[in-house]
């Protein structure tokens, strides 16, 4: 026993001894770390003050440092950035839902501004823009190799003003102009109606009215459809929305799930690390859910689609989303500016990261771009075919009631609704198709 303690004791001081070995190189190294931290900030200095003195044109400091500070933050990653007070006051109001501008979430990659979604209902989806566009050019001027906040700059200007864009699509063999006339952006965050028993529930962004919209509008549905035994189930679209807080995207999952964790940021600290947990409440009284989710979907978006999907609470429909699988945090600086810091990633209950993977739908669905032809132009009700109702002299069904000829009528109807609905929008279509499937397959 006396020979295994002093084993355990000289094995302690053994220890204690090699670390202050290694340690006495390591306060070394750090220590010139910090000498050459101050170097190069020396150098900072040096160089700014030849700038100020010697260049060819008369400069404004504060331009110069502020410019420096964006290129310091945008070296990190494409949404860390420097905000000036103007940019801080503007990006205040956007969460509150209500801006001037085109309606396009943006990003860089390659050099060129990247659209990472149109917003429903603006400037820019109503010309047509796409999700996965790539801008080159803002009234002829070229954007290659300029900061994304510089990119950004130029197709800001006041409401009513046009600008036009040059823009490059997969699928399109050659660049083409977009013309787009800027106006006051008012986001609706939640947009509700019912196709069918199926309500469904479009959720363009995630701002500080999203969940209250979210409740309310859900509400008014299920009132509508006579209440929720009359809803076979629930279709949250979240295709083409960009996120926003993440705060918001929490409570959203949250409005459907019991119990569980909803979603986890990892930072540079592990001890930073945080889990957000889902509270007992299911706004959909369990019924069944489908998220459509696509490319422009990105952030908070995945943040909700990743949590139902990984609880099975929900059936995600679609293609791959944006993969946008980090936290900014906005820190106030002095002068009323502030600071856009990649401070965390954010992971899926099932511990997934989706950094530039983005979250892969169960089930895969393309929106194929339609093409009307000539005959569909040209539709007319002798061109639709023909039944043996429409036969001269044919028989009636004698067979049937009214109320049941009613029904199968009602039936019918539904039927040329949803065909119509598959021409307009294929993908919610078959979202519905797929709760339709569910309902008629689950418990009598």
């Amino acid at each position: 026993m006396k020979k295994f303690a002093m084993a355990a004791v000289g094995g302690t001081l053994a220890g204690i001894v090699a670390t202050s070995y290694v340690a006495a190189p390591l306060l070394a190294q750090e220590g010139a770390r910090e000498a050459n931290v101050y170097e190069q900030l020396d150098l900072f200095g040096d160089i700014f003050e030849r700038i100020r003195a010697q260049y060819v044109e008369e400069v404004d400091e504060k331009e110069l440092i502020e410019a420096a500070i964006g290129g310091m933050l945008a070296s990190l990653d494409p949404h860390s950035s420097y905000l000036s007070p103007d940019d801080a006051a503007s990006m205040r109001v956007q969460t509150r839902g209500e801006f001037g501008g085109l309606g396009i979430e943006v990003t860089q990659e390659e050099g060129f501004v990247k659209v990472v979604s149109p917003i429903d209902g603006t400037p820019a989806d109503e010309a047509g823009m796409e999700a996965g566009d790539f801008i080159t050019h803002v009234d002829g001027e070229s954007v290659l190799g300029l900061s994304l906040d510089d990119a950004v700059e130029l197709m800001r200007g006041p409401v009513g003003s046009e600008i036009v864009i040059t823009v490059v699509r997969e699928g399109e063999a050659e660049p083409f102009d977009v013309s787009i006339i800027r106006d006051t952006i008012k986001l609706t965050a939640v947009r509700g109606r019912t196709e069918g028993d199926t309500v469904v529930m479009r959720i363009t962004t995630f701002n500080d009215q999203t969940t209250p919209n979210l409740e309310e509008n859900l509400k008014k549905q299920i009132e509508e459809a006579g209440g929720m035994e009359n809803v076979n189930g629930i279709v949250l679209d979240l295709r083409n929305n960009p996120g926003g807080l993440l705060t918001q995207a929490i409570k959203v999952a949250d409005s459907f799930l019991e119990s569980g964790e909803i979603v986890s940021t990892r930072g540079r600290d592990p001890e930073d690390g945080e889990r957000f947990n889902a509270t007992p409440g299911d706004l959909a009284e369990g019924k069944p859910i489908v998220v459509l989710i696509n490319g422009g979907s990105a952030s908070a978006s995945e943040i909700v689609a990743g949590a139902l999907q990984d609880h099975r609470r929900a059936i995600v429909v679609g293609t791959k989303s944006f993969g946008k699988g980090s936290v900014q945090t906005v820190m106030p600086l002095k002068g009323e500016g502030a600071m856009r810091l990649t401070t965390a990633r954010y992971y899926t209950p099932s511990g997934r990261s989706i950094q530039a993977l983005g979250v892969s739908p169960d089930i895969v669905v393309a929106q194929p771009r339609r093409v009307a032809t000539a005959e569909e132009e040209n539709d007319s009700p002798a061109r639709r075919s023909r039944s043996e109702a429409d036969l001269r002299g044919s028989l009636n069904n004698d067979s049937l009631s009214e109320d049941e000829i009613r029904q199968i009528e009602e039936e019918r109807e539904k039927a040329e609704k949803a065909a119509e609905l598959r021409e307009q929008d294929y993908q919610l279509a078959y979202a519905i198709d797929i709760l339709k499937g569910m309902v008629a397959l689950g418990p009598k």
